[in-house]
């Protein structure tokens, strides 16, 4: 068999993203908008972003900075922060606003989620419309409890909190966000959704190329450090199984999160992996090591649009097989970031 050394793609999209704001907003967006057509900005600022007003506030300084950054070809798709107070006719003025969806943070569960839902049920009016005005919800699958073990919370998350919504809200369009484990990419796979284009689930390149070992390997790794957090080496092959599956239940979303160097590497430090650099490259890394680099394209182009109702893109990418050294440190702001594989390699490169 002939190896590949060029791959070209409908250009893709990145299905969840972080950008933060101000200048550290003017550094990562490059990163992105260099090799994704749109994405789903991420809506927890501080404060966060919990009205269409703030959200269209948002979306004129992301477009002020690609303007600045001289990108014509890139587009910020808005979402809206769920708390246990936002009032159902919100969700009537995101649709009419073109707004993505509703981001779910369980309270405490990541970064900026002071302000996530406390209890679902308080959230019971608001998800009624979003069912029926046909608004995604965007959902951080963990639990938050402090009994609960940190590498079984997604599970329980599913057994406590999906299901049950799910049989409450049977045609609300979800998406299980960063998904980590095995229960979950089976989870997914298997639900029945009626024959409705209801539930699917994004997956991140740090989880399908490192287990939690990597946290761990000859030291704390605190650029390793994410949440949901890496998880054993069974989980992270179901993940890799389900991603290269040509299932259109799965689709590409980065979690890229930018975290000053001081901040991850400290007493406590942030959770986050910055991966927008050249995140295609990974993802492609994973297809080729699984042999499906002819599934790739599906993961990254097709099938987040297709659940969103989006069209697909026209534009295309190309990647080579060119290795490309990945820097050890980038800025952000007054400060820098280190991205994954920071010092090492990523075995495809895009083309200029």
């Amino acid at each position: 068999m002939t190896a590949v050394t060029s791959l070209t793609l409908t250009q893709p999209d990145d299905w969840h993203l972080h950008i933060r704001d101000g200048d550290v907003l003017r550094d990562v967006l490059p990163h992105t908008a260099k090799q994704f057509a749109r994405a789903i900005i991420m809506p927890n600022l501080r404060p966060p972003v919990t009205t269409v007003a703030l959200a269209s506030a948002y979306r004129s300084r992301i477009e002020a900075q690609l303007q600045a950054s001289s990108i014509s070809d890139f587009t910020p798709l808005m979402t809206l922060y769920l708390t246990d107070n936002t009032p159902a006719d919100e969700v009537r003025k995101a649709r009419a606003a073109g707004i993505a969806g509703f981001k779910l943070y369980p309270a405490g569960a990541t970064t900026n989620s002071d302000a996530g839902v406390t209890d679902l049920k308080y959230c019971y009016a608001t998800l009624e419309v979003m069912q029926k005005e046909g608004v995604p919800l965007l959902m951080h699958g963990e639990v938050t409890h402090a009994d609960i073990d940190v590498f079984d919370r997604e599970a329980v998350f599913i057994d406590t909190i999906l299901e049950p919504l799910r049989r409450d809200f049977p045609e609300l369009k979800i998406v299980f966000e960063h998904i980590t484990t095995r229960q979950a990419a089976h989870y997914v796979r298997d639900a029945d959704t009626k024959n409705k284009n209801t539930l699917a689930a994004t997956i991140t390149p740090q989880h399908l190329l490192l287990n939690r070992n990597a946290i761990f390997a000859g030291g704390i790794r605190p650029h390793h450090y994410c949440l949901p957090v890496l998880k054993r080496e069974e989980h992270r092959l179901a993940l890799v199984e389900a991603a290269t599956s040509g299932n259109p239940r799965f689709f590409l979303g980065t979690d890229s999160a930018p975290h000053a160097k001081g901040l991850k590497e400290n007493g406590c430090g942030c959770a986050g992996c910055y991966t927008a650099f050249n995140a295609l490259g990974l993802y492609a890394e994973v297809f080729e090591a699984a042999n499906q680099l002819h599934r790739l394209e599906a993961f990254a182009s097709f099938y987040g649009p297709d659940f969103y109702g989006m069209p697909r893109n026209t534009k295309t990418i190309t990647l080579h097989k060119v290795p490309e050294k990945v820097p050890h440190e980038l800025p952000l702001a007054e400060t820098v970031v280190v991205p994954l594989r920071a010092g090492e390699t990523i075995a495809w490169s895009l083309a200029e």
